[in-house]
């Protein structure tokens, strides 16, 4: 069966822990968009007021609370920032499950797979770590950090950062051509995923569809949820 994550867009904690609640106890695991205003023009919690200022983010690192409903499910990060290697420590102090790079943020790819490589072995032992990359970034490119990975995340359109967006269609392909080289390679598909789309990318090769708006908007959102993991 088709793995679906329910993406969340925080504009604060409040917003946050709001949808966290709409999707507990329906899906293991939800993916918190992390945007800081630099790699991506967009920002959410905890940098919508330009810093890690906010006072739930600080009672988390603090350990004196932890992320919504953390007893009920588990986090994965998308972290759309530029900061992503210089405070992978801070991320981790949230608790989460995954914790997903993107390629475009880091200058040498060289430098990132060092660090993915250096990470604690009692920290990797407990958290996934996957990449992401937009659709106009080549290929080959990844093929470096592949190894050292536990998932890749097909970004469906070059505008990031944002919900609503719809799918390059040059995904598809992109997606057929890296299932053909890596066969139990976990791809996830975030940006443009909704009833329309999602048979094509499961077709293509994907494995984990990550969706915002489609589920989040919904009418019925257990039934919406129930309906993508049909598909697969």
């Amino acid at each position: 069966m088709i793995e679906i994550i329910p993406a969340i867009l925080p504009k604060n904690y409040e917003d946050l822990k709001n949808k966290v609640a709409l999707v507990r106890g329906v899906v293991p695991i939800v993916q918190v968009d992390i945007c800081d205003g630099i790699f991506v023009p967009s920002r959410t919690w905890p940098f919508e007021n330009n810093s890690f200022l906010d006072e739930h983010f600080q009672k988390i690192l603090n350990e004196e609370e932890g992320m919504p409903f953390w007893e009920d499910l588990d986090f994965e990060l998308d972290l759309m920032v530029s900061d992503a290697i210089s405070n992978f420590d801070v991320y981790t102090k949230l608790g989460p499950k995954k914790i997903i790079f993107h390629v475009e943020a880091s200058s040498d790819l060289n430098n990132l797979k060092d660090f993915i490589e250096g990470i604690d072995v009692y920290v990797r032992d407990s958290m996934e770590i996957g990449i992401a990359f937009n659709p106009a970034t080549p290929l080959e490119n990844i093929f470096i950090l592949t190894s050292c990975v536990d998932f890749v995340q097909f970004m469906g359109n070059d505008k990031i950062g944002y919900q609503g967006v719809s799918l390059d269609e040059k995904v598809y392909e992109k997606i057929k051509i890296l299932r053909e080289r890596y066969l139990d390679l976990p791809i996830a598909v975030d940006i443009g995923v909704n009833m329309d789309t999602a048979e094509r990318l499961i077709d293509a090769g994907a494995t984990k569809l990550v969706i915002g708006s489609a589920i989040l908007n919904a009418d019925d959102i257990i039934g919406t949820i129930e309906e993508f993991k049909n598909l697969g």
